[in-house]
């Protein structure tokens, strides 16, 4: 009876049960490859989508900043401190323009500062942290009026009309200050009480041409030019292209308006974070703001209007800056962290063309 009831007793054989296992760790292989597989295009995804999130924001700050290009800005840029000689060496300008360690000078030759001012391999120097490849990057500075400010409405002095009123603001002899009258419609009215701040770039335009002076401090609502500015804008003693060459023989001012200036420098800084370079939107000499980081490539080339002078890296001879029509932007960039499948980064850029609108007609029948 016993052997009975034991022979009844069933289970799994050896050869059942290896057969079993292997079934089991084949179908637990096959899910944790799936899930490798998931995990990996998963973080592929998310650092595309970082990369190119990050492009993206720096690209559309140019972009608008190239947009804007020109705009209040006199037809072959603003006058500045020259001589006044028609010799290029004799006509040094020497104004200052920032870059990233320090400064250099916008071109020896200008007696104006365009709009637009191309900076070949000016940028520094970019090697990639896994040594796939460096390059000599590039800088773009450019101008357009700030049109937050209506300063222009009216000269900064004016007489009376009738029951019109004037504004009794002035210019002092030197040249070293203007003081703005706030009454309405002088200067618009502020919640901040003053309009105007230190490190602003000031337009003065009248029948004698224009001028353009760095506001070194405020005392509102005086505004002082102080000598030595980050610059080189406020001098007073070369012939041409100072605000007090604006002056009648007297040292009065004939009627002149004033426009604030937005300066914007693009470059890239290495050195901050060597790792994760940034993209630095610089106005005027202010401290420049990060607008994009873990970027490894920022190039510009140029169309003229001409249509045959077209992706050129400068200006080439023959031409101008106020001649520019467009700019082609390229930027690259890389992922933050490395894909833990290839322990590589992941890499993309972006390209574009921007049309400079207020720069962008050319009368060709002229």
């Amino acid at each position: 009876m016993r052997l009975s009831r034991m022979k009844r007793q069933t289970g799994f054989t050896l050869v059942e049960f290896a057969i079993a296992m292997g079934v089991t760790t084949v179908a637990l292989a096959a899910a944790m490859l799936a899930f490798k597989d998931a995990t990996t295009s998963n973080q592929l995804v998310g650092l595309r989508q970082d990369v190119s999130d990050n492009l993206r924001a720096g690209m559309n700050l140019m972009e608008q900043d190239l947009i804007q290009t020109g705009t209040g800005i006199p037809t072959g840029g603003i006058a500045i401190p020259n001589t006044g000689a028609s010799s290029c060496s004799s006509s040094l300008s020497n104004i200052t323009r920032p870059l990233l360690t320090g400064s250099t000078y916008f071109p020896h030759c200008n007696v104006t500062l365009p709009a637009i001012e191309p900076g070949n391999t000016l940028g520094p120097f970019v090697t990639s942290p896994d040594a796939t490849g460096s390059v000599n990057t590039d800088i773009i500075t450019v101008m357009y009026e700030d049109n937050s400010l209506t300063l222009d409405n009216n000269p900064i002095f004016l007489a009376p009309v009738g029951a019109t009123p004037g504004c009794a603001g002035s210019i002092n002899a030197a040249a070293s200050s203007a003081t703005f009258d706030t009454s309405a419609p002088c200067v618009p009215p502020s919640s901040s009480g003053s309009t105007i701040n230190a490190g602003d770039l000031l337009m003065f335009s009248n029948s004698y041409g224009n001028a353009l002076a760095y506001v070194t401090s405020v005392s509102w609502p005086t505004v002082f030019f102080a000598k030595n500015d980050p610059f080189g804008l406020n001098q007073t003693g070369l012939a041409a292209g100072t605000l007090k060459t604006l002056q009648n023989p007297d040292t009065s001012y004939p009627p002149t308006t004033v426009t604030r200036i937005t300066m914007v420098s693009y470059y890239l800084d290495n050195i901050t974070d060597p790792l994760h370079v940034r993209l630095i939107r610089r106005v005027n000499f202010n401290a420049g703001q990060p607008v994009g980081e873990t970027l490894e490539n920022l190039q510009f080339t140029y169309n003229f209007n001409d249509g045959i002078a077209t992706n050129e890296v400068s200006v080439p001879s023959g031409y101008s800056e106020s001649q520019i029509r467009s700019v082609n932007l390229y930027i690259g960039a890389r992922s933050d962290a490395r894909l833990a499948q290839t322990q590589q980064f992941i890499r993309t850029n972006f390209q574009t063309q921007v049309s400079l609108r207020s720069m962008a007609y050319f009368n060709s029948y002229q």
